[in-house]
């Protein structure tokens, strides 16, 4: 069954022909800047079951995970749509969970970037948080949950 999302304004839609590969949210601060201060929320797709119609500007920006991400907006209403790594180790396809048309497909798992993240950030009770993203030497290094933060 396919999985079909799109943008605030409409002008953006697109479908998705693979089941989601797990979800996250990232405390990275470039996703905190674009996120208007919180987390992003990202369902994971193979990028090649991805399809997007309609106005889509990018940016490409070196994370700080050392990776170079490109991330999609609708130009008529600025809504983030996905983020991918266009040059580090091959990842899939991060599309933001607020534009598919059904968010409760896979609720996130996980917490990367934790230590980015302000003091009054709500993390889920007992979900993994991690210290760094993919790509990153941190990458597996658990560093809080909710019990001590």
């Amino acid at each position: 069954m396919p999985h079909k999302g799109g943008c605030f304004c409409g002008a953006v839609k697109f479908t998705i022909t693979a089941e989601p590969l797990g979800a996250r949210y990232c405390w990275c601060r470039d996703c905190q800047r674009i996120a208007s201060g919180m987390a992003t929320v990202n369902v994971l797709f193979p990028a090649s079951a991805v399809e997007y119609t309609g106005p889509i500007t990018t940016i490409q920006r070196v994370a700080d995970s050392g990776n170079t991400v490109e991330r999609g907006f609708c130009t008529e209403c600025g809504s983030q749509l996905y983020s991918e790594t266009v040059k580090g180790p091959e990842q899939p396809m991060r599309v933001r969970a607020g534009t598919l048309d059904d968010p409760e497909i896979c609720p996130p798992s996980l917490i990367i970037w934790g230590p980015s993240a302000p003091t009054w950030a709500p993390f889920p009770d007992a979900m993994t948080v991690l210290e760094a993203g993919p790509g990153s030497p941190e990458w597996r290094r658990p560093t809080r949950n909710q019990s001590n933060v």
